[in-house]
């Protein structure tokens, strides 16, 4: 048992992990910016130690800041939330280093899913199912040009070190190749610091749907059914669901056991997920794989009366994991609430929450870390909680949600509510109706 976990994130998600470690009789250590002195995980930590100025590089991104704060507080295990370090094998390496336990996978792990073209050739070797498309990196646009005619328009350049979007952009006509790899190459280079470039058919119509998986270290790995993701913006999600209105028990059965085969094939350790892409056809191909703990997870949670974040730590302590596969025995949708103003292209909107009303009732579960008089900072991501309802059928939860939504009062910023009404009210929506270009043709009224 651990007797002490720093957790080396922010907002909501470390607010999360906080009750769970006390739950478990586990002491929690927060690090916080001078940004983030007045927010709750702070607050409600046992300990709490300012690890640099506003800034993510200064604060959050810091780990030498972050192992100082561990090392003084005695922590022996660090939780690394979702985003900032919790794909970074570095810091893995770092805290194995040091005698502090990474509540995650291992470095190696990290490795073999964190670069894309490594990961595809993993899952074509496991006997995963993944996207046509060349092997290894393009070295230059009459390549690309050359292997665009050879699996057929549409393509798809994507960065080999990429996440949300940036360096990637969709090919339709051979006359478009040479300006977008260049596009594509500068971009992933100033995000990433690695142009790497590879290329994929582009899978029309699809949906994002994603197996959430466990792994332990005595090589037991088990899936916890599936998460739809679909409804994105420029690839950032923005509603997630359990079951997917498009899953059959056929596909479940398929997905689960190519997202087994999946982690089994990295021997992974620790809960993870696993994410495809869905043809029209329910045809399924690998995408990659998160090495961590997803925003979404609550949903996962909901639908099968599960503490993901515990068994996340129970993992990382050595217990052995069950092996038991899941199917949802509910269904949940969970709305991102952002400080962005959905009638101006989402434009974040940070500043003091004057007003804050949230939602309760049978089945609505909110996380979120925010209070009337917080501020929200413009230096990191604009959520400000998430907002979950639980029901027996789809319909239902839809209808909850609607429910919530309309008593979600938050005042001082705008917010993506007034979005989220929109889309429960969408009859496409309501119908299961829809793909990741959903939202292109979607309009706020």
């Amino acid at each position: 048992m651990f007797k002490k976990v720093l957790i080396a994130n922010r907002g909501e998600i470390a607010l999360r992990v906080i009750r769970t470690c006390r739950e478990m009789g586990i002491k929690t250590v927060a690090v916080y910016s001078t940004a983030d002195k007045d927010s709750l995980h702070v607050k409600f930590a046992d300990e709490a130690v300012c690890i640099g100025k506003p800034q993510s590089s200064e604060s959050y991104l810091n780990i030498p800041h972050i192992m100082a704060a561990a090392e003084i507080t005695n922590a022996d295990a660090i939780h690394p939330g979702y985003g900032f370090l919790a794909e970074n094998a570095k810091f893995s390496k770092i805290c194995a280093d040091h005698g502090i336990k990474f509540i995650g996978p291992t470095p190696e792990m990290i490795n073999s899913m964190g670069d894309k073209i490594t990961a595809k050739d993993t899952m074509i070797k496991a006997g995963v199912p993944v996207v046509p498309g060349g092997e290894g990196l393009l070295e230059s646009v009459s390549q690309a040009k050359a292997l665009a005619k050879e699996i057929g328009y549409p393509v798809i350049l994507k960065a080999t070190a990429g996440g949300g979007g940036k360096g990637m952009r969709v090919v339709w006509q051979e006359s478009d190749i040479e300006k977008n790899y260049n596009t594509a190459k500068q971009e992933a280079g100033a995000s990433f610091k690695n142009d790497g470039i590879y290329m994929e058919k582009f899978v029309e119509e699809p949906r994002h749907i994603e197996i959430q998986v466990a792994g332990d270290r005595y090589g037991t790995v088990c899936h916890l059914s599936e998460r739809d993701c679909s409804i994105q913006r420029r690839h950032q999600k923005l509603v997630e669901e359990s079951p997917s209105p498009f899953m059959t028990a056929e596909l479940r059965e398929k997905m689960g056991a190519a997202a087994i085969k999946a982690a089994s094939a990295i021997a992974y350790e620790s809960v993870g997920t696993i994410e495809f892409l869905v043809d029209k056809h329910r045809n399924f191909y690998f995408m990659e794989m998160n090495t961590r703990i997803q925003v979404e997870h609550c949903v996962t949670e909901e639908v099968i009366n599960f503490d993901l974040i515990k068994e996340q730590i129970k993992i990382a302590m050595g217990e052995k994991i069950s092996g038991q596969s899941y199917t949802p025995q509910m269904h949940a949708i969970e709305c991102r609430i952002n400080a962005e103003d959905p009638y101006n292209d989402f434009r974040p909107s940070p500043g003091k929450i004057t007003t804050l009303n949230t939602p309760g009732g049978h089945g609505v579960r909110v996380d979120s870390h925010v209070y009337t008089g917080y501020t929200i900072p413009p230096y990191y991501d604009s959520m400000i909680g998430k907002l979950i309802a639980i029901a027996r059928t789809r319909d239902e939860a839809i209808n909850t949600m609607y429910r919530a939504l309309s008593e979600y009062v938050i005042e001082g910023v705008k917010t993506t509510i007034p979005f989220h009404l929109q889309l429960m009210q969408n009859e496409d929506f309501r119908k299961g109706n829809f793909t990741t270009k959903f939202l292109e043709s979607f309009k706020m009224v």
